[in-house]
């Protein structure tokens, strides 16, 4: 596995968690409380926002990205 893949599987398998958790509370009628729910949909995104940040960083560093200060 390449260096950087293991993020993308830590998203995918926290929304697969997430799925497999509402298919059950469906299908078996399981009493689940919906903040565990929206607590799963936060750690997805964080781990999203962590992606997107270091991918942004490496495209930054790769291309030398200068922002301009203040007029």
């Amino acid at each position: 596995m390449k260096k950087g893949y293991g993020s993308f599987v830590l998203v995918v398998l926290v929304g697969l968690i997430m799925a497999l958790i509402v298919l059950m509370k469906l299908f078996f009628k399981l009493d689940i409380d919906s903040d565990w729910f929206w607590f799963l949909a936060g750690v997805g995104l964080m781990f999203e926002g962590v992606i997107s940040y270091r991918r942004q960083k490496r495209i930054n560093n790769k291309y030398k990205v200068v922002e301009r200060g203040a007029r």
